[in-house]
């Protein structure tokens, strides 16, 4: 039997939910590692103390990056469980204002009168709830909150890209260690921006260049800072 579907279109807002919290993740363990050992390597402190404060940094950072998606995304969860509640109560309660609702949805989408009335009736014949989630609050499977995903999204991804200014300063000459992370995390964000866009379909260009603008940026300036401490101190 032939496909429905010859075209074979090819969509990517299904990866939305983890694409965020794993693009965040890793560029927040790239950035913030790399910076943090920036700054502490141009405070001229001693290399452990610079390879400490990367690795504080790194268990750190993924521990909160954990545990602020949880807590944020279980918000959102909180909300949408709400709505739904909401939405039930009037189901059962109302289901002709409910039927009326729904076709008016439709009507204001451009669907004729007679039409919308009898897609929004069929729709609540299969699942009433599934069709008002979908169509009145917006609330699908594609961004249906999902925090234990996001948690441990966050929390991989941030320790992956920590982990790579961490091994360059370890591998780094004491007096190399600021230019070998900077270039190595530049270089990280780099692929980070082209895979991020490759997987959500977007332009590789402006991507790489608004994540390597930041870095760089964020780096600069906790070199800067780390430079003036050590020549006060």
């Amino acid at each position: 039997m032939a496909s429905p579907f010859p075209l074979g279109e090819h969509h990517y807002s299904h990866r939305i939910g983890w694409l965020r919290a794993t693009v965040l993740g890793a560029n927040d363990g790239i950035l913030s590692t790399a910076s943090l050992v920036i700054g502490v390597a141009s405070a001229e402190a001693s290399m452990g103390a610079v390879l400490t404060a990367g690795l504080a940094g790194l268990v750190a950072g993924a521990m909160s990056m954990a545990a602020g998606e949880y807590v944020s995304v279980s918000s959102q969860a909180d909300t949408e469980k709400a709505d739904l509640d909401i939405e039930r109560a009037a189901l059962r309660d109302h289901p002709e204002a409910e039927l009326i609702e729904l076709a008016h949805i439709y009507i204001n989408r451009g669907v004729e009168k007679d039409t919308a009335y009898e897609v929004a009736r069929q729709l609540m014949e299969k699942d009433p709830l599934e069709a008002h989630a979908r169509d009145e609050l917006g609330i699908n499977e594609i961004v249906t909150a999902r925090p234990v995903q996001a948690a441990i999204s966050s929390a991989v991804s941030f320790s992956a890209g920590a982990v790579l200014p961490l091994l360059a300063a370890l591998f780094a000459p004491m007096h190399l260690i600021t230019p070998v992370v900077a270039i190595v995390s530049l270089l990280a964000l780099v692929l980070l921006g082209m895979a991020s866009a490759k997987a959500g379909g977007a332009a590789k260009t402006k991507a790489i260049v608004r994540i390597v603008f930041w870095g760089a940026a964020a780096m600069l300036v906790t070199g800067l800072i780390g430079a003036a401490f050590g020549t006060v101190v």
